[in-house]
């Protein structure tokens, strides 16, 4: 029996031929000319100023922070429901995360709750788009500029997806995108910071480069990471940046054959094909098992397995992480929404190089484990 996993990467551009154009020049460093066109063809696509490659999206994240100046004592708003990327400099800087639980129908950060968590100590807001809807951007940034706060986007599943007709990770003090494998494009591993302010993107250019001096290498006033990105891999994402286009076309061709095949299954919430601010772009198809269903994600995930389908859960809530306890003593706090789709909602395979032909084959499994 094959087995349909949940991601394969498309690669049938110029992935190859950049690749070769790297090795036989020799520029297989960060150093090389395909990380500048990278960072330029993505500040392009999302219309920012300012495009700073890094090793990963976490690393994107840690710089992002970083660069904001959050320091000890400092409180940062986040959604629970996202992956602990989002809080690891957070924590590392002494800051404290603030959680908001999620919405029921899109998954995002519940945006009506987010007033109630603003404090004196508040410094920034961290928007983190999830699965395949952006978040509800006007109304959050509308409360940062009325508290004088910083707005971080966590678009690391959103390049192509935009927010009312503006491109995601354009708005905000700050952006982010992931380039792993299953992401719209990829780079195999990758992230990129973008900004409009160009003093935030010469910190972050510091920061992903160990903050040598400009006037002296070797010499540190400030630490920062090795985070740079290879010629060789921002050869494979310009590749796959000009294939952007397609990509959201066909990942919302799998969005749509899915919900056509799931029509009027009653024991599965799915996703949303659109709310009032965008169209759903379906990074992966996510389904929440309804609450007479007696088995959790991960019981229904082994059935799945077991008839040859990958699945992946959905994100574990961050205030119920154990490694929470090492910086605070009460981690007990009662996100319900959040809580109850981590029991019970995973994703199926959505790759792009998933066939038509698979997707039913998935729902086969699906509808008979169910």
């Amino acid at each position: 029996m094959s087995f349909i996993p949940v991601n394969v990467p498309l690669l049938v551009g110029n992935e190859k031929r950049y690749l070769e154009e790297c090795i036989d020049s020799g520029w297989i460093s960060s150093e090389g000319p395909f990380v500048e066109r990278f960072e330029q063809g993505i500040a392009e696509r999302v219309e920012r100023k300012h495009a700073v490659a890094v090793t990963s999206g976490t690393a994107a994240l840690d710089v992002a922070v970083e660069a904001l100046g959050i320091r000890s004592g400092d409180e940062v708003i986040v959604p629970t429901f996202a992956i602990i990327s989002c809080i690891n400099q957070v924590l590392r800087s002494g800051a404290k995360p603030i959680f908001v639980d999620c919405d029921r129908a899109t998954w995002n950060m519940d945006v009506s709750a987010i007033a109630e968590k603003i404090s004196d100590r508040t410094k920034a807001i961290m928007v983190v788009h999830t699965y395949g809807l952006p978040v509800d951007l006007d109304p959050i940034l509308a409360l940062a500029e009325r508290h004088g706060l910083k707005v971080i986007e966590d678009a690391a599943e959103m390049l192509g997806q935009t927010y009312r007709d503006r491109p995601c990770g354009s708005f905000g003090d700050i952006s982010i995108f992931s380039f792993y494998p299953n992401k719209h494009v990829t780079s195999g591993e990758g992230g990129m910071v973008l900004t409009d302010d160009s003093d935030l993107a010469e910190r972050c250019r510091a920061l992903r480069n160990l903050c040598f001096r400009p006037d002296r290498r070797f010499v540190h006033d400030q630490l920062g990471w090795n985070y740079r990105m290879t010629n060789l891999q921002a050869a494979v994402g310009l590749a796959q940046l000009e294939q952007l286009d397609m990509f959201v076309r066909r990942k919302r061709e799998i969005g749509a054959l899915y919900s056509e095949l799931l029509a009027g299954e009653s024991s599965l919430q799915l996703p949303l094909e659109s709310t009032e601010y965008a169209e759903n772009i379906y990074w992966v198809y996510g389904v929440v098992l309804a609450e007479d269903i007696a088995k959790n994600a991960r019981e229904l995930m082994s059935d799945l397995s077991h008839k040859g389908v990958g699945s992946r859960p959905f994100f574990y809530p961050l205030h119920k992480q154990p490694v929470l306890s090492d910086f605070w003593e009460d981690p007990s706090e009662s996100l319900p929404v959040s809580e109850y789709v981590a029991e019970k909602g995973f994703y199926v395979p959505s790759g792009l190089a998933l066939t038509n032909a698979e997707i039913e084959l998935v729902v086969d499994a699906l509808r008979s484990v169910l």
